[in-house]
């Protein structure tokens, strides 16, 4: 298995303490407060994919869900054990192995994008959703990818494995496509969380995002199977 694909349990003993904590603590305000509302997971069998050392794991327990966290990394799911109760499992998102229609809910947050080919993963995950399930996505927008080239490159951030961002539109068509019914979209962060300082700033900015959201370095999405 190439390096590319296991930065991130190559890492693992580091990981939560290079996360960042803005971005993380955004995304999930967004999926567990603006895409969600009170109680709709409690009870509900959701799926947690690439899921890392499980924050997003740790939350939808605490809502009361039936979770299942999946990623690649051995040692990152040994992580998320000590977070939280939840059924834990190592596979490719690519190929997961997992039985059709098996989840009323399936959150992938920042995970599409270090897979080769995201449409593929999409394409994954839409069958071991039931019908009429959610899908809650975030996923950095490919418009902004040369943000992230001249951070690699001038090493402000330090990330080896697979980067293959998806585009506003292009993400709706996929999932159009697969038979999904986009609920709600919006982007978020306006420009790239590099300079602490400028977090208040941005976090105003989010609040008109419907006026730009294609131009926003992150994407979210609630959508439904049809």
């Amino acid at each position: 298995m190439d390096k590319k694909r296991l930065f991130y349990e190559n890492i693992s003993d580091r990981f939560d303490e290079e996360m960042n904590k803005y971005d993380l603590n955004k995304r999930l305000h967004i999926i567990f407060e603006k895409l969600l509302i009170s109680g709709e997971i409690a009870g509900k069998k959701i799926l947690d994919i690439g899921c890392g050392t499980g924050w997003f794991s740790k939350r939808a327990a605490q809502l009361g869900a039936d979770v299942f966290s999946v990623d690649i990394g051995i040692l990152l799911l040994k992580k998320v054990s000590q977070k939280c109760n939840s059924k834990i499992m190592v596979s490719d998102l690519t190929s997961l192995g997992i039985k059709d229609e098996m989840f009323d809910y399936v959150l992938a947050t920042e995970v599409i994008e270090h897979v080769i080919n995201p449409k593929v993963a999409l394409d994954e995950i839409s069958k071991v959703l039931k019908k009429e399930g959610i899908l809650l996505i975030t996923v950095p927008n490919k418009i902004w990818y040369f943000s992230a080239y001249f951070a690699n490159l001038f090493k402000i951030r330090r990330y080896e494995g697979y980067e293959n961002w998806v585009g506003y539109y292009q993400l709706q068509k996929w999932l159009k496509e697969m038979g999904f019914e986009v609920e709600t979209i919006f982007g978020f962060h306006l420009f790239p969380f590099v300079f602490s300082f400028l977090n208040p700033l941005l976090n105003k900015l989010d609040s008109f995002s419907r006026y730009y959201s294609p131009l926003m370095l992150n994407i979210a999405v609630k959508c439904r199977k049809k």
